[in-house]
């Protein structure tokens, strides 16, 4: 609970965030960076760390919040958020932030980031696996499906997808403005295996994320299945809450909801 109030009030004080989507990844992120991630905060470029890459970029904020926790900022810079030549911009940016290792924000570049490294880890017999995480309504984006052809034909199983299956994107719900649904037969008719899961639990994540001994010659596709805004009932499954922040009731209101 710790990183949704730091979200929360990082988002506050920036006046500018994109809540909605900060929240609903928050279990996903605390999951790889606390269980899963081989990484260093001591050595963030460690030639043999596993990566991991946020393609859905809007969604910084919790990735910032879940970096200070686990070592790789001072919780102090998030009150730095947006702020003129900040080390935390609105989008990830590599050349700026310790733990970020590719600069997202334009949708649809994650997947195929994503493969080069998996790609160029097997060519330097590397043992480091490649995460990404997108949004769905990125989904919508040719170019990922591309990426996916590229990944099962060159049978990257050092590589997992996690799909932030919220429903939510900007203008509305995703089965309204470009349906995806069946989403997990597309991704398995590109060559992926498939896990569905509840995103916000836990346990689920966890057991999906566990690929220790996996090499089944394909990528693998983890759709978690999320609530946008988790944790917040005023926040939750709101559109509007997208790209917006607290008022200070509001955060007096989320703060006490997530302490209670």
């Amino acid at each position: 609970m710790q990183i949704r109030k730091d979200v929360l009030v990082m988002n506050n004080n920036a006046g500018q965030g994109h809540t909605g989507a900060d929240l609903s990844e928050t279990d996903i992120l605390t999951a790889l960076y606390f269980k899963v991630l081989s990484i260093d905060p001591q050595h963030p470029d460690n030639p043999d760390r596993d990566r991991f890459i946020l393609s859905k970029g809007h969604g910084v904020g919790g990735l910032y919040c879940t970096l200070a926790k686990a070592g790789f900022l001072g919780k102090e810079e998030l009150k730095t958020y947006l702020a003129f030549d900040s080390h935390l911009p609105g989008h990830p940016v590599r050349q700026k932030t310790p733990g970020i290792e590719h600069n997202t924000g334009a949708l649809g570049h994650g997947l195929a980031v994503s493969i080069g490294c998996a790609l160029a880890g097997r060519m330097k017999n590397k043992k480091y696996r490649v995460f990404v995480l997108t949004g769905d309504g990125e989904l919508q984006e040719g170019s990922v499906w591309e990426a996916a052809m590229a990944a099962s034909r060159f049978k990257l199983d050092n590589l997992t997808v996690i799909v932030d299956r919220n429903r939510l994107q900007l203008a509305g719900e995703t089965e309204t403005i470009m349906p995806l649904e069946p989403l997990a037969d597309k991704w398995r008719a590109f060559g992926f295996d498939v896990v569905e899961i509840d995103g916000n639990n836990m346990e689920e994540i966890l057991g999906a994320l566990d690929n220790s001994g996996y090499s089944s010659g394909k990528p693998r596709v983890i759709i978690a299945r999320t609530v946008k805004g988790r944790g917040v009932s005023f926040i939750e499954n709101n559109i509007p809450w997208h790209h917006k922040v607290p008022t200070e009731s509001e955060l007096i209101d989320a703060l006490k909801e997530l302490e209670g």
